[in-house]
C-alpha cells in the first residue's frame, strides 16, 4: 500500500511507474496489492521514489490487511458480503419486474404474461434470503460444518 501512496503523491499512473521503474504494470499492481516482491523489483522502486528499500519493506500500519484478520472477523466480512449480495439481488427484482409489468400493461393488457417471471424470479429471491438469513437449518455454515467433519471422520 506505501508504493501506492508514494505513487499518487507524484500523480502516477500504474503504467508510468512501470516505465519508469523498468517493471512490468503486473508486478507494480502486484506489489500494491501488498504481495511480496523480489529485491529487485523493491531495489528497482526504492531507487525511483529515492528512499530506503527498508521502507518499502516494513509493513503499513495505516491500512488494515486483509490477510491478517481473525477467523471472526473474516466470518463476519464473508457474511456482509453474502447479504449484500442478497439486497442487489432484491433491488434488481424490485426494478425489473415493475418494468416488465408496465410492458405487459402496455402491450398485452388482457393477459398478465409478467406474472410468470415474477414468481420465478421472486423464488430465487426467496430462496436467496433462506441462505442468506439462515432460515433452514440445513443450509446454513454450522450444517456444513457438521457434514464435512463428518465425512473426515471427526464427528463433533
Amino acid at each position: 500500500m506505501l508504493i501506492q501512496k508514494l505513487r499518487l503523491q507524484r500523480g502516477w499512473s500504474q503504467e508510468q511507474l512501470a516505465e519508469v521503474s523498468g517493471l512490468s504494470v503486473r508486478t507494480v499492481q502486484r506489489l500494491e496489492r501488498g504481495q511480496t516482491g523480489s529485491l529487485e523489483s523493491l531495489n528497482a522502486l526504492a531507487a525511483v521514489f529515492e528512499i530506503d528499500i527498508s521502507r518499502l519493506t516494513e509493513p503499513d500500519m495505516d491500512t488494515p490487511n486483509t490477510e491478517t484478520l481473525r477467523a471472526d472477523e473474516a466470518l463476519a466480512l464473508a457474511q456482509v458480503r453474502k447479504l449484500k449480495g442478497f439486497y442487489v439481488h432484491l433491488a434488481q427484482y424490485a426494478v425489473v419486474i415493475p418494468i416488465l409489468g408496465l410492458i405487459n400493461l402496455v402491450g398485452q393488457p388482457g393477459y398478465w404474461w409478467f406474472v410468470w417471471p415474477a414468481l420465478g424470479w421472486g423464488l430465487g429471491v426467496a430462496a436467496h434470503a433462506a441462505t442468506v438469513f439462515d432460515i433452514f437449518p440445513f443450509l446454513n455454515g454450522d450444517w456444513e460444518k457438521r457434514q464435512v467433519e463428518k465425512r473426515l471422520g471427526r464427528e463433533l
